[in-house]
């Protein structure tokens, strides 16, 4: 299981920043126009905030079990969320906590 957790962070990286970079690509390196876009309409809207919103309880779980368990390496979901996307750093999450099958 710990490695099909891998493989999903690694689609999760992978996948979404094909389609980033292809609108920077269309666009240039604006993001400023690149959040513009996100809120094109109502439905995209509503996707960035369920993103959003699960992110940042994500980063509240991480930094709550890290404290927790003292367990450092998880923390390195946080920047995976943010700079690459929730599909990224959920899964790396997971995967990090099954480390060495005892959990991080």
């Amino acid at each position: 299981m710990r490695y099909a957790f891998l493989a999903l962070a690694v689609w999760g990286a992978i996948h979404p920043m094909a389609y980033f970079l292809q609108w920077f690509g269309e666009n240039g390196f604006d993001l400023m126009a690149m959040v513009d876009a996100w809120h094109a309409n109502a439905a995209s809207s509503g996707l960035v905030w369920d993103l959003t919103i699960a992110a940042v309880a994500l980063t509240v779980w991480v930094i709550w079990e890290s404290l927790q368990r003292r367990a450092w390496i998880g923390l390195l979901a946080i920047p995976a969320t943010f700079c690459i996307g929730v599909s990224c750093g959920l899964p790396l999450y997971l995967f990090l906590r099954m480390g060495r099958g005892q959990g991080v």
